[in-house]
C-alpha cells in the first residue's frame, strides 16, 4: 500500500452516474461537492449534522453483512471517503414519477417551506427499503415550520401502503430495490492527492499501521462525524489523512461467552443493532448518542480516540470496564479504558499507534448474584444534541443486595471522561438502598470540578452528578 502511486483522481456514483473527478480537494464535503456541480436538492442547514437538511444515501453494508441504502450527513462526510461509492440524492429518486415517499408526502402535505423536506424525503427513502418506516426513521431531521404531524402521516402512510406505491414505481420493477442486489459494498484501496493533500484509505492493518510511520503528522479517520465539523467550517487543514473505515480487522464484532469485542471502525448503528439486549446501558446511550444519519457513519474507536470529555460512549465503557486494544508496529497491547485517558484530548497511544478494537467484559464480579446497569445524558435537546452530564452505572450486589462492585463514570464532569473511584470503594460492601444512596449524594457533589459553559453552570453539573446516581437507584429499585 505504502509503494502505490498516488492517483489525482476520484470516481464515485451519484444517481446511477459515474462521477470522475480530477484534482479536488479530499477534504472537501460531499455537500459542498454537489452544490457546485449544481445538485441544489441536498440542502445546507447548520453544517454539523444536527438537521438532516444535506441527509443523503449511500449504499453500505449493514449488520447482516449485505448492501443497504443508509441515509448520511453529507456536510460531515469528506469527498475521498465515499470514493467507489453509491451515492443517492433527492434528485435521484423519482424517475417520471414519484417515489412513494414522494407521492405520501404529497398527499399527507407534509412539505411547508420546503427547505427541510429533501433531507426527510431520503431519510424516509433509506427506511422504505429497510423497511422500517417509523418516527425513529427522521429522528436527524429538524422541520424549523414545525410540521412534524404530516410528515409522521406520510411515513405512516408509506409503511401501511396506502401511498399507491404499486403504480407510483418504475416500470418494470424497482430499480433501487434491484440495486441492491448487484452492487458489493466493500471499499476499496485509495491512495489519492489533490489540492497538495493526500488521502489514503488502506484495506489491511498492516498497511496502515506502514502509512503512519511514513506519515507520522497524519491525521486518522474512521467515521469523520467529529473531524467532518473542521471541515465542514474549513477551520483546519489536513494535508494527510488515512481512513480507517475499510480495514477487514477493525470492522469485526465477536460475542464471545466471557466478552464482546468490537473493532474500531464499526459504525454505531451496526453495534446497536447486532448488541442490542446485551448490555442494557449501552443500548440507551446510543439511542440518545445522536440521529441514525450519524451513527450510520461514527465509530467507537473515533468516540474514544478523540479523548472529548463530553463523548457518549467512554463513561459507558468505563462502568462496564471496558479494555482498549491498541496495535503498532512493534506489536499489540491491551489496556484498562481507564488508564487510556489521559488529560484533555489526550490519551495513552503513542506516536504509530492505532485502536484496534474495544472489548468489554460480560461476567459480572465474584461473588454478585446480579447485576443493575444503566446509563444517562443530560442535554438541551433529548437527541442529537452534546451532553451536559453523561453518566454510566453499573453495580454488582451478592444475594443480601449487598455491593460487591462499583462503577460510576461520568463525562461532561472533567477534562477526560472519569470515573469516581474514590466513591467506588466506599461503595463495598453497603446495602444498595436509600440510606446508602443519601449518604454517597454529599461526596458526588464534591468528587468533580466541572466548569461553567454555556450548557451549565458548575453547580448544576455538580447536582446531576449526584442526582443521577439517586435517580438510577430509584428506577432499579422499582420505587417509581
Amino acid at each position: 500500500m505504502t509503494t502505490q502511486r498516488l492517483e489525482n483522481h476520484l470516481t464515485l456514483t451519484i444517481n446511477g452516474e459515474m462521477v470522475r473527478l480530477k484534482e479536488v480537494s479530499p477534504t472537501m464535503t460531499l455537500l459542498q461537492y454537489l452544490q457546485q456541480s449544481g445538485q441544489t436538492g441536498t440542502k445546507e442547514g447548520c453544517g454539523d449534522g444536527d438537521c438532516g437538511a444535506c441527509t443523503v444515501a449511500v449504499i453500505g453494508q449493514g449488520c447482516d453483512r449485505k448492501p443497504h441504502y443508509q441515509a448520511m450527513n453529507s456536510c460531515l462526510i469528506p469527498l475521498a471517503a465515499v470514493a467507489g461509492q453509491e451515492i443517492v440524492t433527492v434528485e435521484g429518486i423519482a424517475n417520471g414519477q414519484l417515489h412513494p415517499v414522494q407521492a405520501a408526502m404529497v398527499q399527507t402535505g407534509g412539505s411547508q417551506c420546503g427547505y427541510c423536506t429533501p433531507g426527510f424525503i431520503i431519510s424516509l427513502f433509506a427506511a422504505y427499503y429497510d423497511r422500517t418506516l417509523e418516527d425513529a426513521a427522521v429522528e436527524g431531521n429538524l422541520c424549523r415550520c414545525t410540521g412534524y404531524l404530516p410528515i409522521r402521516r406520510a411515513a405512516q402512510r408509506v409503511a401501511s401502503g396506502q401511498s399507491g406505491d404499486e403504480g407510483v414505481l418504475h416500470v418494470g420493477g424497482d430499480r433501487f430495490a434491484a440495486k441492491l442486489e448487484h452492487v458489493t459494498p466493500e471499499l476499496s484501496p485509495l491512495s489519492y492527492t489533490g489540492n497538495n493533500q493526500q488521502f489514503y484509505r488502506p484495506t489491511r492493518l498492516s498497511d496502515a499501521l506502514q502509512l503512519l510511520q511514513h506519515h507520522p503528522e497524519s491525521i486518522l479517520v474512521a467515521g469523520a462525524t467529529d473531524l467532518g465539523l473542521e471541515m465542514s467550517h474549513h477551520r483546519q487543514a489536513f494535508p494527510v489523512m488515512i481512513s480507517l473505515e475499510a480495514i477487514a480487522e477493525l470492522q469485526q464484532l465477536e460475542q464471545m461467552a466471557e466478552f464482546v469485542e468490537i473493532g474500531a471502525a464499526v459504525p454505531l448503528s451496526r453495534i446497536e443493532d447486532i448488541l442490542r439486549g446485551v448490555f442494557p446501558s449501552l443500548d440507551e446511550m446510543l439511542h440518545w448518542f445522536a440521529a441514525r444519519q450519524v451513527r450510520n457513519r461514527a465509530t467507537i474507536g473515533g468516540n474514544i480516540g478523540t479523548a472529548s470529555p463530553i463523548g457518549d460512549l467512554p463513561p459507558v465503557l468505563l462502568s462496564l470496564d471496558a479494555e482498549v486494544r491498541i496495535a503498532g508496529l512493534v506489536g499489540e497491547r491491551t489496556i484498562p479504558l481507564a488508564n487510556f485517558f489521559k488529560d484533555y484530548r489526550q490519551t495513552d497511544l503513542q506516536p504509530g499507534e492505532i485502536i484496534v478494537s474495544v472489548i468489554i467484559p460480560k461476567a459480572i464480579a465474584p461473588n454478585a448474584t446480579r447485576r443493575l446497569s444503566q446509563s444517562y445524558k443530560v442535554g438541551k435537546r433529548g437527541t442529537d444534541d452534546i451532553s451536559i452530564v453523561a453518566a454510566a452505572f453499573t453495580i454488582d450486589l451478592d444475594s443480601e443486595d449487598r455491593i460487591v462492585q462499583a462503577r460510576l463514570a461520568y463525562g461532561g464532569v472533567a477534562a477526560t471522561p472519569v470515573r469516581a473511584i474514590a466513591i467506588e470503594q466506599q461503595l463495598i460492601g453497603k446495602p444498595w438502598n436509600m440510606t446508602t444512596i443519601q449518604q454517597i449524594k454529599p461526596l458526588l457533589e464534591t468528587a468533580f470540578t466541572p466548569l461553567t459553559d454555556l450548557r451549565g453552570t458548575a453547580e448544576y453539573r455538580k447536582l446531576l452528578i449526584a442526582n443521577l446516581f439517586e435517580k438510577f437507584f430509584v428506577e432499579t429499585s422499582g420505587l417509581q
